[in-house]
């Protein structure tokens, strides 16, 4: 039952005083529980002196391969670049259209019109949060040649029907991973496949937040066809294989030898991280299960929910802004992801995106709420949270 105006307000005073401060993502805490190793690893790089396609990137592009278990990992500076540099190597061009879901992050589908490519930007599924088939769909046109589905908040999309989908009209599949490295994939027939490995070329992000996360820039773009690793791996490097042949146009993008030698480090954590976030998951489920003001995060029977972040949908007539600031007074960081759908942003005007109707886009983007989740919070921490969340709620 939650505590009473008077016993929350006791509650809070003795716990801000008792607890570390909450994060959203707790980076240093959790670089403290591997510190010596790290440490070292960058000292061994420093004395190398080999900062830029040194042996940890090698070795980091090989482990990386064999925990996904996918033939390529080409290693890049981020998982924007991870996007660009994959609809180059599948050759696509201005003009062509690229399916993919407004409910994300600005990065998935800014490449699109880098490239001077076309968004369609499609629906989401009201529980996932991830694309909807249906609505890819509907949006195919002869000039469709790609898809984009994204691993939103760490649940997997439904690729098994995205796949069929790809296959029955012959279009290209671009995972963004980004926020789901590590994410089991089941499919109906029982196999089960990471999330990124499923399509023609898989994206990930290393940005520090991330569940497998770098102290600074990094991406990685995964492959099972041995002839377009090749394009990839050229395309990141000047479009050369030979030094200084450049065979096609394309850029300056690594993972230098430091971040490589961390993430070797952090991989070998990665599934214990997921753990912990899950258990996390688990504990807010537990406090917010059958409020009448929360939906809690859905977890569909083909995905192994990894949570990069928590996110609640808030009932209609919640005043999402005023529950942020009353947490916020309480020492309570939380986030909005994403607070502007990518079919009503500005940059995309030209595309006449804002007309689109998708409702159940428009809905999240004023309704979702994320609480921290991460590898290092304490029981404490949680309690306070959630007995936050509901005293706003009463």
């Amino acid at each position: 039952m939650p505590l009473t105006p008077v016993e929350f307000s006791y509650f809070c005073r003795t716990s801000i005083l008792s607890m570390r401060p909450i994060q959203m993502v707790d980076t240093r805490s959790q670089y403290h529980r591997i510190q010596s190793e790290v440490d070292q690893a960058v000292l061994d790089v420093l004395e190398s002196s080999a900062f830029i396609g040194g042996k940890p990137v090698q070795a980091f592009s090989e482990e990386l391969a064999a925990y996904l278990k996918v033939a390529h990992v080409i290693p890049c500076a981020n998982g924007t670049d991870a996007l660009q540099i994959a609809m180059m190597a599948l050759g696509l061009q201005p003009g062509d259209e690229v399916i993919t879901p407004s409910f994300t992050y600005i990065a998935t589908t800014e490449v699109i019109a880098l490239l001077r490519l076309t968004p369609v930007f499609v629906e989401v599924d009201p529980q996932t949060f991830c694309i909807d088939p249906a609505s890819i769909r509907a949006a195919i046109t002869p000039r469709t040649k790609a898809i984009v589905p994204v691993h939103l908040y760490g649940h997997a999309a439904p690729m098994e029907k995205i796949l069929q989908i790809a296959r029955e009209h012959d279009l290209f599949v671009i995972e963004d991973n980004a926020q789901a490295i590590g994410c089991d994939y089941q499919f109906s027939d029982g196999r089960v496949a990471k999330t990124g490995t499923m399509g023609h070329i898989g994206c990930t992000s290393f940005y520090p937040s991330k569940n497998l996360g770098a102290y600074g820039d990094g991406g990685a773009i995964f492959t099972k066809d041995t002839e377009l690793a090749e394009k990839l791996r050229m395309i990141a490097n000047h479009g050369q294989r030979k030094r200084y042949y450049h065979e096609i146009v394309g850029c300056n993008s690594r993972l230098d030898s430091i971040q490589a030698a961390i993430l070797r480090i952090k991989l070998r954590e990665l599934d214990g991280y997921n753990q912990a976030r899950q258990a996390v998951a688990d504990q807010y489920d537990k406090a917010f299960a059958g409020h009448p003001q929360l939906t809690t995060p859905y977890r569909a029977s083909y995905s192994k929910h990894v949570f990069h972040q928590y996110t609640l949908k808030l009932a209609a007539g919640i005043d999402r802004d005023g529950l942020v600031k009353f947490l916020s007074d309480r020492g309570i960081p939380s986030m909005i992801y994403y607070p502007v759908p990518g079919h009503r942003q500005p940059m995309f005007a030209s595309f006449g995106s804002a007309s689109l109707n998708l409702p159940v886009t428009d809905a999240l983007t004023d309704s979702v709420i994320s609480l921290p989740i991460h590898t290092e919070m304490e029981e404490e921490q949680l309690h306070y949270i959630t007995e936050s969340v509901l005293a706003y709620l009463k």
